[in-house]
């Protein structure tokens, strides 16, 4: 297996980075997700999980920049809080950290694809990053990773992983990676800790990628399994992983199963 892609998102639900070299610890890729949209009138988390309020997230890119992050619209030009705020239709804030007792609503992917992104659906309430370290907007573990073979085609940023490795094997092998570790390039260690459940996110327009309701169809027709031993089986793609040894990553770099 070789490193074929890597990305970094440095806000949440936002398009990111593709990267040719990256530093990865036990808090993800350096700057990954380390920011998010506060919405000033909830004081709740802005998430393209809950598509009706926030899919134009995913027509936004944010790079960073100085040691800071630079956000730009579709039609690249930078925005700031109020012109990002107009686009939204709400009042935001660009935070670092997490308020207290802040949570993620994720619409129920399913009822999403039957009624359309515009109706009113019920979603699930969950806590933030629960297999990460504190300081992130992760929504579980602070790396995730899908394989060439498991993409079958698949644009990957659709599925927003910051690792894509190229491997000869048959779809959604990683499945049976969760338990083992993985070491990449010279330094990188991971523990493989869960299946990826896929939301609604895939399915929307990404910048210029037009929606596509497949990205989840797709994975709910030909992988539906258990994320972790006794949950519900959902549809998935991809491995969440925590970081055992921190490292150095580039395109190209060998990755091993233990």
């Amino acid at each position: 297996m070789r490193v074929a892609a890597l990305y970094r998102h440095p806000v949440k639900s936002m398009l990111g980075e593709e990267l040719a070299r990256a530093r990865i610890d036990e808090h993800g890729v350096d700057g990954d997700r380390r920011r998010a949209l506060l919405d000033l009138t909830t004081g709740q988390i802005a998430s393209a999980k809950q598509p009706r309020t926030w899919r134009q997230l995913l027509t936004l890119r944010a790079e960073t920049k100085d040691g800071g992050v630079r956000i730009t619209g579709p039609d690249g030009a930078e925005l700031d809080e109020d012109a990002l705020g107009a686009l939204l239709g709400r009042p935001v804030r660009l935070i670092t950290e997490r308020p207290p007792g802040s949570t993620l609503l994720r619409s129920v992917p399913e009822q999403v694809l039957a009624d359309g992104i515009d109706a009113e659906v019920e979603y699930t309430v969950q806590d933030f990053g629960k297999a990460a370290a504190p300081g992130s907007f992760f929504d579980f573990a602070p790396l995730h990773l899908v394989t060439t073979a498991s993409l079958a085609g698949a644009a990957a940023v659709r599925y927003r992983p910051n690792l894509v490795l190229d491997v000869d094997a048959e779809p959604f092998a990683e499945n049976a990676w969760v338990g083992r570790e993985l070491t990449v390039g010279r330094e990188l260690r991971l523990r493989l800790i869960a299946a990826s459940p896929r939301c609604a996110v895939p399915t929307l327009a990404h910048g210029p990628l037009p929606a596509d309701p497949e990205a989840l169809r797709r994975p709910a027709r030909l992988n539906r399994v258990e994320p972790l031993p006794g949950m519900s089986p959902l549809p998935c793609l991809g491995v969440y992983a925590q970081v055992l040894t921190p490292g150095t990553v580039e395109l190209g770099d060998r990755a091993e199963l233990h």
